[in-house]
């Protein structure tokens, strides 16, 4: 199809084989893990930008919970069942990424978070992504295989092909491999949901340890956020992106603010685009005058650094590529049947199927689309999720620049808005929504991609995965939507307008708008109150505003994603998220279509960008962690230590003595320490996010357990709490590294 002569290969399926394989129980279970762990990469993206591979940890649970339905009775699942089951589970950790850097820019440019507008953003990207995939398998899975690895995927078909010859080894046994393989992922979501409840639900110690030093280094801080999520991320990303993250947070809270803090002291008037003097802001309150603008620049020139990186790729991918668009679904056995390894859904339904979500996606008012963005979301929709699938075969699914890819999308449509003309609030909306729908489609384009490889290699029958990924796809779609506006609703703030702007007044009579209190504070205000978006600067911050009926304001609204007060007014503490890349998101379209971006800090994080590119360090990682809080990437940072040790000490073992970097990168990819770290991420999130939904119910619980642990213990508040709060968390990191190491043979 494209001039490479693909490899002998031989499934570890035959094609002749009759096993069940797309069954109701798989599709089930494999869209309910997709919810979960989609939830957690939500979650995750929300705090730090981050997600991890979900097929893995899926495909062992899967693995193991039918073995143990097997004991009590029940036929036990072929591998082709338990590959659906990662195929269907799959879909919510891209999804999850593509909401979570996209999405919340609403909130950040001063718009609501509707359900309908997440909801329809999420379904049809992700249906999108998925069909405009399946005519490249022929192309970039058959013909391409041994030059496209696609780690992720090949990885996941071992654990399948080991479980199975597992099971055909023990016939009649007890599968103790495996079992034992998916008792370290329920282990680590057990301590990883324990930890965090007794943690933050129950106030058993600190969950940020830091240090705010003076003079010399007046306003330099370090911190840590002690949680068992970001430790299982840092432990599975590895050492160095683990690093370079955690060097982009020293750069900003060991330089950067002392820097401000140093030549600003003296001054007697404000620097914009800060609205306090410099004398008076605290190291968090600099950051977020200044430093984010200056991660801002940084994380968008390392977004296009690494797609301009990735453009040899890119033409060669489409010029190989495009062929599999016009032949790639044809029979051209000469009206033989195919074979059922070689089955897509046929390609009238691709069609149909694009077309009607482009049709969908112009007839639905929650995403202000008209046809130029619908015509941009079909151009840019078609070329990323080509690109994305070809780059995954290369790289994987996390060293996949997809941030790159939207970024691209935002600065194009923008851009093309500009020309004509198109500029103002709706205009942020429609171009948001082409960023976003593109987003999602690249990355399940190459979450689809990865499936189908796992899929080739066990032999199983690609029609089937691809109705399966469409189906979890949906089912995590769905869920995600209102997961994510229920974590920004806990963490929101009514701020009471004497602490922002007393005597803050609007014309009432031109709000049409109401609203209503949404989280906690809803249960001590059940009032209905008229919303003011207020653009400007005069009287108070340019924010959503609660105005009553005579037009005085009566709280500012301070969202959960990306918001700055992180108290209520009965002194509760809220735990905000950060949204590194939604923010950025918000500044490209604010920064074009209205041109109100400090560009002077803008452009020093651009030089740190380019800088970095020039002494070959990858500068989209530690332009993240410029952004991110220090207290985010520094518990990042110990996991990728953790990993380190870990390996090294593997890697002297004479079994590995001669085994090349990709050999020994597999085995650690396969090690207990990343089943571990996995279940840490799974349970600490969701934790996390049973927390957030209840925090409207406990709110009195809340209040009354952290004003008991503020008088009575030392491992909250005190002069001790930041040391003694890292003994718990000293436990987690001894067990992942015990967990993660592999004993010597003897």
């Amino acid at each position: 199809m494209n001039g490479v002569p693909a490899l002998s290969h031989r499934p570890f399926v035959p094609d002749s084989a009759t096993l069940d394989e797309f069954t109701p129980r798989a599709v089930v279970m494999g869209a309910l893990l997709g919810m979960l762990f989609g939830a957690s990469s939500l979650y995750l993206v929300l705090k730090v930008g981050l997600t991890v591979s979900a097929s893995i940890p899926v495909a062992v649970i899967a693995i193991a919970l039918f073995r143990l339905a097997s004991k009590a009775g029940v036929r036990d699942s072929t591998i082709l069942e338990n590959n659906i089951v990662q195929t269907a589970g799959s879909a919510g950790e891209s999804i999850a990424f593509g909401l979570g850097v996209t999405m919340p820019a609403i909130l950040i440019l001063g718009f609501d978070l509707e359900i309908a507008r997440v909801t329809l953003v999420a379904v049809l990207g992700a249906l999108l992504g998925i069909l405009m995939m399946i005519p490249l398998r022929r192309t970039l899975i058959v013909a391409r295989h041994g030059q496209l690895k696609y780690p992720e995927g090949t990885a996941c078909a071992e654990v399948l092909k080991a479980a199975e010859i597992s099971k055909s080894a023990q016939a009649g046994g007890s599968g103790a491999a495996d079992s034992g393989r998916a008792g370290v992922i329920f282990l680590g979501f057990a301590i990883g949901l324990a930890y965090k409840t007794v943690n933050i639900a129950l106030k058993g110690w600190k969950d940020v340890a830091e240090k705010v030093f003076g003079a010399p280094l007046k306003g330099g801080s370090v911190g840590a956020e002690i949680s068992p999520e970001l430790l299982g991320v840092g432990y599975i990303i590895g050492p160095r992106i683990a690093s370079i993250m955690c060097a982009g947070g020293v750069l900003a809270y060991l330089l950067l603010i002392p820097l401000i803090k140093f030549f600003g002291d003296a001054l007697s008037v404000p620097v914009a685009p800060g609205a306090k003097l410099i004398h008076d802001m605290s190291p968090n309150q600099i950051r977020g005058a200044y430093v984010l603008y200056i991660g801002a620049g940084a994380v968008a020139a390392g977004g296009v650094v690494s797609l301009a990186r990735a453009l040899p790729m890119i033409w060669r991918s489409l010029r190989g590529s495009l062929g599999g668009y016009g032949a790639g679904s044809v029979d051209k056995t000469g009206g033989a049947a195919l074979r059922r390894t070689d089955q897509d859904i046929p390609m009238k339904w691709v069609l149909v199927g694009c077309l009607a979500i482009i049709i969908a996606i112009m007839l639905s008012p929650p995403l202000h689309m008209n046809l130029l963005g619908a015509l941009l979301i079909l151009i840019f929709g078609f070329l990323f999720s080509t690109v994305s699938s070809q780059l995954t075969g290369e790289i994987g699914s996390s060293s996949n620049p997809i941030s790159g890819m939207t970024v691209a999308t935002l600065l194009l449509t923008c851009l093309i808005f500009l020309v004509v003309g198109w500029t103002g609030g709706p205009y942020y909306v429609t171009a948001l929504s082409v960023g976003a729908i593109v987003c999602i489609a690249s990355s399940n384009a190459g979450s689809t991609s990865q499936d189908l490889k796992t899929g080739f290699l066990i032999g199983a029958t690609p029609r089937l995965q691809q109705i399966a990924i469409l189906a979890g796809a949906l089912a995590s779609a769905v869920v995600l939507g209102p997961i994510l506006l229920k974590l920004n609703d806990a963490a929101t703030v009514y701020v009471p307008i004497a602490q922002v702007a007393p005597g803050l007044r609007t014309d009432a009579a031109a709000l049409s708008e109401t609203a209503v209190l949404q989280g906690p504070q809803a249960l001590k205000d059940s009032g209905s109150y008229r919303v003011w978006h207020k653009t400007d600067i005069a009287g108070g911050p340019a924010g959503k505003y609660l105005v009553d009926d005579s037009g005085k304001a009566v709280y500012l609204v301070d969202p959960g994603i990306n918001g700055s007060h992180t108290a209520r007014p009965d002194g509760t503490e809220v735990r905000k998220y950060d949204a590194p890349k939604a923010v950025l998101m918000s500044y490209i379209i604010k920064g074009i279509l209205d041109q109100q971006l400090p560009w002077a800090l803008v452009i020093f994080g651009v030089i740190i960008a380019l800088v970095l590119e020039m002494a070959n360090v990858p500068s989209l990682p530690f332009a993240v962690g410029v952004y991110l809080p220090l207290s985010s990437s520094a518990p990042i940072f110990v996991g990728g230590m953790v990993r380190w040790f870990v390996d090294r000490r593997r890697n002297k073992m004479a079994a590995y003595a001669n085994a090349s970097e990709e050999e020994r990168t597999a085995a650690g990819d396969r090690s207990p320490g990343v089943l571990l770290a996995s279940g840490y991420i799974a349970g600490g999130a969701l934790a996390g996010i049973l927390i957030a939904f209840s925090a409207g119910v406990l709110g009195d619980f809340d209040k009354a357990v952290t004003a008991w642990s503020a008088a009575h213990n030392p491992f909250f508040e005190g002069r001790a709490a930041d040391l003694l709060s890292l003994l718990p968390y000293a436990a987690l990191i001894v067990l992942l590294y015990w967990m993660g190491r592999e004993k010597a043979a003897r």
